[in-house]
């Protein structure tokens, strides 16, 4: 493994670490404090895909997938007051969210790079990320897709109330699904400083 690549690899294990845990408290009605650090994985792909390019953009992505395998692992040995921390199907959708939506931002990052310095990361990151939602949510918390885990009850997660308690009806975990797409999209937009000033500083001490 090259050592360049290290400090990538140690972001992204921090960030997959923390959301894991973090993910366990709630902070208001429809998110929990892992939906603040999870986003952060982007920027880090998307920092290591501008410095060093796909390749090791990818590694960082595996690299994060490894260590979510192993944090839902632990998850479903550990019991809470209604079960294991993680189900079998929030373990499968947040591994195949992760990896489809990383990689998915590694490829379109790759596609974008040559033009202005932000369409990349922002688009990338906006794209990826809504995959991301869509997919963990419907996989974890569906109804239709309850075939998957017969014996873990998500009936609470399609009780029928409005969209974040205004809009039309829908199941609650479109109302989850809505707020954590929310605030992924506007960490996408405030990753944009970190990304910049980081990225440049990088590059310099590179060449």
């Amino acid at each position: 493994m090259n050592s360049k690549y290290l400090p990538g690899i140690l972001a992204m294990a921090t960030v997959v670490v923390a959301s894991n845990i973090l993910v366990q408290f709630l902070f208001g009605n429809w998110l929990t404090w892992g939906a603040f650090t999870y986003p952060l994985a982007f920027l880090i792909t998307d920092i290591m895909n501008r410095v060093y390019g796909v390749q090791a953009a990818r590694r960082v992505v595996f690299a994060g997938f490894l260590v979510g395998v192993a944090c839902s692992l632990i998850g479903t040995q550990i019991m809470g007051e209604f079960g294991p921390l993680v189900t079998l199907r929030i373990a499968v959708g947040s591994g195949i969210a992760f990896l489809t939506a990383q990689l998915l931002d590694v490829a379109i990052f790759d596609r974008l790079r040559n033009g202005g310095w932000w369409q990349a990361p922002v688009l990338s990151s906006i794209i990826g990320s809504s995959v991301d939602t869509a997919l963990f949510f419907t996989i974890a918390f569906s109804g239709a897709l309850s075939f998957l885990e017969p014996g873990n009850d998500v009936s609470w997660a399609g009780e029928v109330l409005p969209i974040l308690g205004a809009g039309p009806n829908a199941p609650l975990w479109v109302s989850l699904a809505v707020a954590d797409w929310g605030v992924k999209m506007g960490i996408a937009l405030l990753a944009l400083i970190p990304f910049r000033i980081i990225t440049r500083k990088i590059m310099a001490q590179v060449v």
